[in-house]
C-alpha cells in the first residue's frame, strides 16, 4: 500500500467522524438560491412552477408510469390517483427510515408532514445540528432526492416567548439552518419553501415537557404537479 493511499483512507476516517458545522450564515442565501422565504401555499406553488421547472424540476406526471387508457375519465382524479400512490410509497419510505424518539412522519391528504422535535436534529444548548440530527437530515434528503417531484415547506417553530420577534428569529433560523443542510445534500433548494412561525401552531402543552415538543421543525412534502 503506498504512502498516499494511506492519507486517503486516513483522510476518508477522519472526515467520517468529522463534526457537521453549518456554514457562515453570510453563505446561506447562495446555498439557499431559488428557495422561496413563504408559506407554501397553493398559489405559492402555481407562482414557483415556472422557476421549479426551469431549474430541473419534475412534475409527477413525469415520475409516475400512467396506465393504458388513463388518460379517459376524469383527468383531475385520475391525477390525485397517481399522486397518492407516489406520496404513500414516499411516506412508507420515511417511515421506515425515521424510527427514532422524537421524529413522526404523518399523512395530510395527498401531503407527507415529518415532524422532528429541536433537539432530536439539534445541539442542546447552540444553535447546530448535532450529530443524530445530521445523520437524520442525510437520511430525508437521500429520500427527499429519490421522490423528487414534490416540493417541500420546512417551517421552523419554538415554544411560547414572551418576545415574538425573537420567537420568529430563532424559528427562522432553525429552518434556514435545515434547508442549507439540504441544499448541500443535492436537495434542488428551488423545491424549498421555508419560513419561521415562531410559537403559532402549537402541538403540545406549555408547560415543561410540551415546551420540548412545540420546539420542532415540521417538513411538510407536496407534490408537484
Amino acid at each position: 500500500m503506498t504512502r498516499k493511499t494511506v492519507f486517503l483512507l486516513l483522510a476518508m476516517m477522519l472526515s467520517g467522524c468529522t463534526p457537521y458545522v453549518s456554514p457562515p450564515r453570510d453563505t446561506w442565501r447562495t446555498y439557499l438560491r431559488g428557495a422561496s422565504m413563504s408559506d407554501m401555499t397553493d398559489g405559492a406553488r402555481v407562482a414557483k412552477r415556472p422557476v421549479y421547472m426551469g431549474a430541473g424540476g419534475r412534475l409527477m406526471g413525469d415520475v409516475v408510469n400512467v396506465a393504458p387508457g388513463a388518460e379517459y375519465g376524469d383527468k383531475v382524479a385520475n391525477d390525485n390517483m397517481y399522486a397518492v400512490a407516489y406520496m404513500a410509497d414516499l411516506e412508507y419510505e420515511l417511515y421506515d427510515a425515521l424510527r427514532k424518539p422524537g421524529i413522526s412522519v404523518q399523512r395530510a391528504g395527498t401531503d407527507v408532514v415529518v415532524i422532528l422535535v429541536r433537539d432530536a436534529i439539534m445541539e442542546m444548548d447552540v444553535a447546530e445540528i448535532s450529530d443524530t440530527g445530521a445523520d437524520t437530515l442525510q437520511t430525508i434528503s437521500k429520500i427527499l432526492n429519490k421522490y423528487d417531484a414534490t416540493f417541500i415547506e420546512i417551517a421552523g417553530y419554538t415554544d411560547a416567548m414572551r418576545d415574538t420577534a425573537a420567537a420568529t428569529a430563532l424559528s427562522g433560523d432553525m429552518a434556514m439552518r435545515t434547508g442549507v443542510f439540504m441544499a448541500r445534500h443535492r436537495v434542488n433548494p428551488v423545491r424549498m419553501f421555508i419560513v419561521g412561525r415562531g410559537a403559532a401552531r402549537p402541538i403540545a402543552a406549555q408547560d415543561d415537557i410540551g415546551r420540548l415538543t412545540n420546539r420542532r421543525i415540521e417538513m411538510r412534502i407536496a407534490p408537484a404537479r
